[in-house]
Formats: structure tokens, C-alpha cells, sequence
């Protein structure tokens, strides 16, 4: 018998064509990146080791999550779906009376003006991490309302027509002072 000598195939372009193929996905693949909840210190916390500063009682809405996901607000067990109407109250309670946009009962036991409230976030490390998102939607989502409540009723726009100063004006109004 004689051996005959199959055909091999020429596998020396193989690595050119492979490493046309690399380049063409990586060039037409997008890579989304996450950009996670945006959040920024206070100036005048970055670099220093005691970033310290007492609030009044009355000024600060406690909210703390236990392992189970269940969430306590000011020592009151509460649903989720409650936590934004409930710091809206809050935060734009204007117990003294100084508040000239505010719109809230004046309770003595909350905020005094929208300037002096502090939300305090506690959260235990088995806290499930979709429950801590939905936390801060409905924190972020209170100070959004809040917002646009004043640019509609001060400013006469609604928010998506205000420009650079009014933004600034907005957020000296009503800013987002949460402790973690």
C-alpha cells in the first residue's frame, strides 16, 4: 500500500485572520461603564481626620436597616413606599418659622429650615444591596421634588428650564445633607 499525501491546509494566514478578527470586535464593541451613585463630600469634610459637626435632634432624620432589610425610621418601622412623603415632610418643615418658600405643618419635633436637615443613613453590611439603592432613589427622590417644587413656585420654571444660577439657587434652597 501506498501512503498518499493528504492535503494540509495552509494555517499560516490563520493567525493574520484571527488577529483581524480581535481587532474588528474590539473595535466595534462598546464597553459601558458603570457609574455608580454620584455623591460628594462637603468641602469643607475633604482631608480632614475629624469631619465632625453637631446637629440638632430635631434637625436629623434617622434612617437604619437591619440584616433583613427592613428599614426604622426616627425609631418607627416603616415600609419603603412611606420614607419619601414622610422626609419631604421633613425636610421642608420650617419649625421656627424662617423659611420663606416652605410649605410645611411646622412641627416642632422636625427640621427647623431646609438648610439644617440632615438625613443619617445607617446600614448594616447584610443589608441587601437593591434595598440600599431603593433607599437612596427615594432620598434623592425627595430633594428632586422638593427642587421642583420651589423652581415652579419661586422661580416660575419648571426645573429642566433653569439655568446655572438657578440650579446653584435650587440646591442652596434645598441641600442634599446626607451622613452615611
Amino acid at each position: 500500500m501506498s501512503r498518499r499525501n493528504s492535503p494540509s491546509v495552509n494555517s499560516g494566514s490563520m493567525a493574520d485572520i484571527a488577529f483581524l478578527l480581535l481587532i474588528f470586535f474590539l473595535l466595534t464593541t462598546t464597553i459601558s461603564a458603570e457609574k455608580g451613585i454620584k455623591r460628594q463630600l462637603p468641602l469643607d469634610c475633604i482631608g480632614q481626620e475629624n469631619c465632625s459637626k453637631s446637629v440638632a435632634e430635631e434637625n436629623l432624620f434617622t434612617i437604619v436597616t437591619n440584616a433583613k432589610s427592613e428599614l426604622m425610621v426616627n425609631n418607627e418601622i416603616m415600609s419603603i413606599s412611606l420614607l419619601r412623603p414622610k422626609l419631604k415632610a421633613f425636610i421642608d418643615n420650617n419649625s421656627k418659622g424662617y423659611c420663606t418658600y416652605c410649605s410645611g405643618e411646622q412641627s416642632p419635633s422636625s427640621s427647623q429650615h431646609p438648610t439644617k436637615a440632615f438625613v443619617a443613613l445607617d446600614v448594616h453590611p447584610k443589608t441587601k444591596y437593591d434595598f440600599y439603592i431603593q433607599i437612596q432613589d427615594e432620598i434623592s427622590g425627595a430633594y428632586y421634588e422638593l427642587r421642583e417644587h420651589y423652581a415652579q413656585t419661586i422661580l416660575n420654571k419648571p426645573a429642566s428650564d433653569l439655568t446655572r444660577e438657578e440650579i446653584q439657587t435650587t440646591r442652596k434652597a434645598y441641600p442634599f445633607n446626607l451622613i452615611e
